[in-house]
C-alpha cells in the first residue's frame, strides 16, 4: 500500500498540475490564444485610459472569466472527442452548447468593455 502524500504536498502538486494545464491552453488552444492577445490589448487600453480601481477589478474579472469559460469549453470538447472520436449528433450538440456558453459570455464581455470604454473615448 502506497502512502498518501501530505495535504501540503498534495496542494503543491495540484498547483503544478494547474500551471501545466494553463500553459497547455495558452500554447495549444487557438481560442485561448486569441483571448490572451485581447487581454493584453485591454490591459494596455486600461493603462492608457487610466481605469479606476473598480474598472480594473471588473476588467480583470471579465478577462479571467472569459479565459476560464474558454478553457472549460476546450475541456468539454476534449472529453467529447475522447468518448466519441467519430461524429455523433449528440456529441455535436454538447459541443455546440459549450461553445454557446462561451459566446454568451463573450457578448457580455464586449458589452462590459463598451460600458467602461465608450465614456473614456468620447
Amino acid at each position: 500500500m502506497t502512502k498518501k502524500p501530505s495535504f501540503f504536498i498534495g496542494r503543491i502538486k495540484s498547483v503544478g498540475f494547474a500551471f501545466k494545464g494553463a500553459f497547455h491552453l495558452i500554447k495549444n488552444e487557438a481560442s485561448i490564444q486569441v483571448q490572451f492577445v485581447i487581454a493584453i490589448f485591454m490591459t494596455i487600453a486600461g493603462l492608457y485610459f487610466e481605469l479606476s480601481t473598480t474598472e480594473w477589478i471588473i476588467q480583470i474579472l471579465v478577462i479571467g472569466l472569459i479565459m476560464t469559460v474558454e478553457g472549460i469549453n476546450s475541456a468539454i470538447e476534449e472529453i467529447a472527442d475522447f468518448i466519441h472520436p467519430e461524429y455523433h449528433k449528440k456529441i455535436g450538440l454538447i459541443k455546440d452548447i459549450s461553445a454557446g456558453a462561451v459566446f454568451i459570455f463573450a457578448i457580455t464581455a464586449i458589452i462590459i468593455g463598451l460600458i467602461i470604454y465608450i465614456p473614456k473615448i468620447f
